[in-house]
């Protein structure tokens, strides 16, 4: 018994020390920076395409004169507790007007255009479109809504944005000038604040991931209690609903292959059940590819590409920054290949590089440069 009683302070101390190491990266750094930033462009350009797409139709789906009028989503309101700026009024200036501001927050958000503001506006959008003709949409803005009021919490702004492209500018100017001297108070609030958005934005992210796995989780869970996909004819079955057969002929033509489709419905099935658990090894990514597979096959044969882009979108946070920080350098690569000589740019002032942050310096100045 002896000899067993140091083992209870070790694992002890061990927890401790994990638990601390957790603590630590969600405090003092900002994790997916540039997969959250894919995710405002991604969501803010599919919303703006489909405000554009539905253009022509926007008085029947939204405006004073649809089926489904101000007063029965009224009513829906006072059972659901949604509510819309597009029921303030049935003038039709007002609406008019409405899908204007909403096309123009939606294009803001997507350029990254003072991002905390207008994450908060284009979350209003959302859901105000989105109560205002609940029963009218494909069902691909659900996720829409869910994404955009989790990416309020993110910074989702602080790259590929314009307000990226003003910190850079305003950093680059600032280096020259003496540095102003903080109080003690000053800069406690000041890193308060830096810790404050950092662990808010890492909740964001982490809630971000969790609704996708648990969508995909419980699809497929669902899939497996069925028996066509247990039989691998659900899809067959799929391809022949009229209500989803954007192109009649083609879809008919992948029906004439049943092999295809039985395994097309076991992988589906087998993927979605297993991606919670992949997550966090390199076999996510012959996963995601499959998903990006099977998110352009529904876009294409049933003609739900707000859906289809949605979680294509969502899949996104699963990717690590340093993959989006490949991209550029692949396509340098790709352009000398195909002989394109990109542009090399003269940086303006004395050309002196400003002085780096690693990993070993004090967490307080690690926060500040990270928090921006």
């Amino acid at each position: 018994m002896d000899r067993e009683t140091p083992l209870v302070p070790t694992v002890h101390g061990g927890l401790l020390d994990r638990v601390g190491a957790l603590w630590v990266l969600l405090t003092t750094r900002p994790l997916s920076l540039y997969a959250a930033s894919v995710l405002r462009i991604g969501y803010g350009l599919l919303y703006l395409t489909f405000l554009l797409r539905e253009f022509p139709h926007r008085d029947e789906i939204w405006g004073p004169d649809s089926p489904w009028t101000p007063a029965l989503a009224e009513q829906l309101f006072d059972q659901t507790g949604w509510n819309s700026i597009l029921t303030l009024s049935e003038s039709r200036v007002y609406f008019e007007l409405c899908y204007v501001m909403a096309l123009v927050t939606s294009a803001l958000f997507t350029l990254g255009w003072r991002t905390r503001l207008m994450s908060v506006l284009f979350a209003v959008v959302v859901i105000s479109f989105h109560a205002r003709a609940i029963f009218m949409t494909d069902g691909g803005d659900n996720l829409v809504l869910l994404m955009v009021l989790y990416l309020v919490l993110t910074a989702c702004g602080r790259r590929w944005s314009l307000d990226a492209r003003r910190h850079r500018l305003r950093t680059a100017r600032a280096a020259d000038a003496p540095q102003p001297v903080r109080g003690f108070h000053a800069q406690h609030v000041t890193e308060a604040r830096v810790t404050l958005t950092t662990v808010v934005h890492n909740c964001g992210m982490l809630i971000i991931a969790a609704q996708v796995c648990f969508l995909y989780g419980s699809a497929g869970l669902y899939k497996v209690q069925g028996s066509t996909w247990g039989g691998g004819t659900a899809l067959h079955y799929a391809l022949n609903l009229e209500l989803f057969q954007p192109w009649p002929a083609l879809s008919h033509l992948v029906d004439e292959f049943p092999m295809v489709i039985a395994i097309a419905s076991y992988v589906t099935v087998l993927v979605q059940v297993a991606f919670p658990f992949v997550l966090f090894g390199r076999l996510k990514y012959p996963v995601l590819t499959v998903l990006l597979g099977m998110h352009i096959g529904i876009a294409v044969l049933m003609g739900l590409p707000l859906f289809s882009g949605a979680m294509i979108v969502a899949d996104a946070v699963f990717l690590p920054d340093r993959f989006y920080t490949f991209l550029p350098l692949l396509c340098r690569r790709a352009a000398r290949h195909l002989g394109v000589r990109p542009e090399t740019r003269q940086a303006s002032g004395s050309g002196s590089v400003p002085a780096q942050v690693g990993p070993e310096a004090p967490a307080s100045e690690y926060r500040a440069v990270r928090g921006g």
